[in-house]
């Protein structure tokens, strides 16, 4: 699957074992709003993907990935690593990225708060 490329394209990146992703689907949901789910830790982005998801979010991978993870330290990252090995690091641990993030057309937020992802409808 990738990612959206329409404006009018609504793709949810979800989790559904986290409690805020649960709440941006049902928000999105009693909205009445279309949107695609991917259950990105079952069909995990691509390094191409995450890198384009990144522009879409205006922020470096640094600002979404979960530091507190224990993949984070199991894989030896730190806050000073570098763009390309987050990557790598994401695309083959996706329970590094954060959600949930809604991503509409070219751009793209991180659910947190879950009414933050809202703005892009």
């Amino acid at each position: 699957m990738n990612l959206p490329t329409q404006p009018d394209e609504l793709l949810l990146l979800h989790n559904p074992r986290c409690s805020k992703s649960r709440q941006v689907k049902a928000l999105l949901q009693e909205r009445g709003v279309d949107f695609v789910e991917r259950r990105y830790l079952e069909d995990a982005l691509d390094s191409e993907e995450l890198t384009d998801l990144g522009g879409r979010l205006g922020q470096p991978i640094s600002e979404w990935v979960r530091s507190r993870e224990s993949a984070f330290a199991e894989n030896g990252l730190s806050e000073q690593s570098d763009e390309a090995v987050l990557i790598a690091a994401v695309a083959a641990n996706p329970i590094l990225m954060e959600r949930p993030i809604l991503i509409c057309g070219q751009e793209a937020r991180v659910g947190r708060p879950p009414e933050n992802a809202l703005t892009l409808l």
